[in-house]
Formats: structure tokens, sequence, C-alpha cells
């Protein structure tokens, strides 16, 4: 199952191009541009994380849907997204679970995110004593496929 992330932010290039990084790396992407439509997304839909900007309609607008989050009975993991960062801890007030500056890195922001959702997961299963098992650790004990048959590779076999 895909993994369901809203993003809202009121700079359609940001949403854009967010949202094409994130459905690259599997998850599936709703977008909200401003919070009070982000609000009415998570009052209809479940999201395992959802991702806002601080400032959009108004200064505080990103709080709103944090709050809007906190509020959410399916427990999304929350990240803020900010080009104005805020002194290190001063984020923390607003219950997002964590603080991402852009511009970033690409690679830097696809482990961040996956991090978050990790921890999440892991503290959601601790207080409903339920064991959750990482992503990474069901990837890796898959069974590989069977090496499919090369063609062409057989020889052919003597005549008589």
């Amino acid at each position: 199952m895909k993994r369901r992330i809203l993003l809202v932010d009121d700079e359609v290039a940001v949403l854009l191009t967010l949202k094409a990084v994130l459905e690259i790396s599997g998850f599936d992407v709703d977008t909200a541009a401003s919070a009070r439509e982000g609000k009415a997304k998570l009052r209809k839909f479940e999201y395992s994380m959802v991702i806002t900007d601080m400032r959009m309609e108004s200064e505080d607008a990103g709080v709103d849907v944090v709050k809007a989050a906190r509020a959410a009975a399916y427990n999304p993991a929350i990240a803020l997204l900010t080009a104005f960062p805020t002194d290190e801890d001063g984020w923390q007030y607003t219950g997002a679970d964590k603080m991402l500056v852009k511009p970033m890195q690409t690679r830097i922001l696809l482990q961040q995110i996956e991090k978050l959702l990790e921890t999440h997961e892991a503290k959601k299963a601790k207080a409903t004593g339920v064991v959750a098992v990482p992503v990474k650790a069901v990837r890796k004990s898959a069974p590989k496929k069977a090496a499919s048959k090369r063609v062409g590779t057989t020889k052919p076999s003597p005549r008589k």
C-alpha cells in the first residue's frame, strides 16, 4: 500500500516540484494551495504524513494546518516546510514533528521524510501495543524473483 502525503503550500511551483519528487519515490500525494483547502482535505481523507508551509494566507496558516492534522483521529506525521526558519526549537510549539527548511536537496528531503515516517509509525505502534515492522526490513526480506531465462543461450543439441 502506498503511503499518502498531503502537501500544503501556497507556492504552486513548490507544490508541483515536491509532488513530482515524492510520487517518483513511491508516495501517493495530494496537494492543497491554502490552509483552508488543506484542513478540508484532512477532514475528508486519511494521510500518513502532512507537510505544510508555515506562512501562507496568514502568518500562522501553517499552525492552523498542524492543529487540524493533530485533531485527526488517524494521527499523521506532521512536518513544517519553511524558507524562514525560526530558532532551532521555536517551531516545536506548533505541534509539528519536524521542520524542513526549503530549499533542500532532494535526497536529504526524502531521507528526512522516511525517517520521520518510521519514527512516527513506531510511536503509534508503541502507543497501541502493536509491533511495527519497518518498511525497509520488509523490502529486504521479500523473496527474490527467480532469474529469468536468457534467450539464445542454450546450446543446440548435436545432430546425428
